[in-house]
C-alpha cells in the first residue's frame, strides 16, 4: 500500500468518524430525554446514570477518533510534505 493510499484511507476514516460523532452529539442534544427514558427503562437504570453514560461514550469516541484517525492522518500528511 502506497503512502498516498494510506493517507486517503485515514482521511476518509477520520471524516466518517467525525460525522458519526457529530450525528451522535446532535442526537443526544435533540432527543436526550426520550433516549434517556428508553434506556433507563430498558436497562433498569437511573436517568442520571444513563445521561452520564451517554457523555462518557461521546468522550471516549472523541478520544478514539483523534488517536486512531485524525493524528495518523495528520502524521501521514506531514510525511508527504
Amino acid at each position: 500500500m502506497t503512502l498516498e493510499n494510506l493517507t486517503s484511507l485515514f482521511g476518509w476514516m477520520a471524516l466518517l468518524n467525525i460525522t458519526i460523532l457529530l450525528i451522535g452529539s446532535l442526537a443526544i442534544i435533540a432527543i436526550r430525554d426520550f433516549a434517556t427514558d428508553i434506556h433507563a427503562r430498558l436497562f433498569r437504570l437511573e436517568a442520571s446514570t444513563v445521561r452520564e453514560a451517554m457523555y462518557v461514550w461521546l468522550g471516549n469516541y472523541k478520544v478514539a477518533t483523534f488517536v486512531f484517525s485524525i493524528v495518523p492522518y495528520l502524521a501521514l500528511r506531514v510525511m508527504q510534505a
